[in-house]
């Protein structure tokens, strides 16, 4: 049976190499022709392919089975979802120290937490919860005091029985969780979408009803794969922009 034929890349030492490789293989697919064979060649030869390890190229193939574009099934081999959106959210790698310095900067006010049933639109990142501990806070320019974003944290309860409330005064939820908690964090997933402010955003942001604003979800792993943290946080449309420079 004929393979799916990959692109090639050159790959940068700068970046993990499983990463390179899944988002070359990602654009290689989201770019192929319709009449291009469904199967992919094996681990061995897409690791030849690449140049590189049999566990790297199994790394990068996990992380598009995890995005659901393509699927492994024992015996037969590792096909592409026929079905796949082309429109896929492109994953873009950096630090957790950006994120870090992203967050902090602004002065931050403690509105409530507690704990709360873990909401619908969260369930996938908790399978094993009935409740998470919700941290809400609104963030202010130092100068003006103007509201920048309100920022909601549902964390797993062992970590929230950990954090001095003191603590998210001062720092971003990433920094606590690391650097005090001493959670095992392995990555974060950014997603950023255009919206509208409802009634309650728009209070707390002090903008008009259906201003435009940004909302952004982060979603924290251990390296385990275990969900540590969900925020989500909505930012001011006139306040914020987000640019990425990716290196050559």
């Amino acid at each position: 049976m004929t393979s799916f034929a990959p692109d090639s890349i050159v790959l940068n030492r700068k970046l993990p190499l499983w990463y390179q490789v899944s988002q070359s293989l990602r654009a290689s697919i989201l770019g192929r022709s319709p009449q291009d064979p469904l199967r992919l060649p094996t681990e061995e030869r897409l690791a030849q392919h690449y140049g590189v390890s049999v566990l790297t190229m199994r790394q990068a193939l996990k992380e598009l089975e995890d995005e659901g574009l393509i699927s492994r099934h024992r015996r037969r081999g590792t096909f592409i979802e026929p079905g796949v959106r082309r429109g896929a959210p492109v994953r873009l790698l950096g630090s957790v120290d950006a994120i870090v310095a992203q967050q902090s900067g602004m002065t931050a006010e403690l509105l409530e937490h507690g704990p709360v049933p873990v909401p619908a639109g969260l369930a996938e990142y908790f399978p094993d919860l009935a409740e998470v501990t919700a941290y809400h806070r609104l963030r202010s320019d130092e100068k003006t005091g103007e509201p920048t974003n309100h920022a909601v944290n549902h964390i797993r309860p062992d970590l929230a029985a950990l954090i001095d409330p003191d603590d998210l005064v001062r720092w971003p939820m990433t920094k606590v969780l690391r650097d005090v908690v001493r959670a095992d964090i392995s990555r974060i997933t950014d997603t950023v979408e255009a919206r509208l402010a409802d009634p309650e955003t728009a209070r707390l942001l002090e903008v008009p009803l259906l201003s435009p604003i940004l909302h952004y979800t982060g979603v924290t792993y251990d390296t385990g794969g275990r969900v540590l943290d969900v925020a989500v946080i909505h930012y001011r449309g006139d306040r914020f922009s987000f640019t990425v420079t990716l290196d050559a």
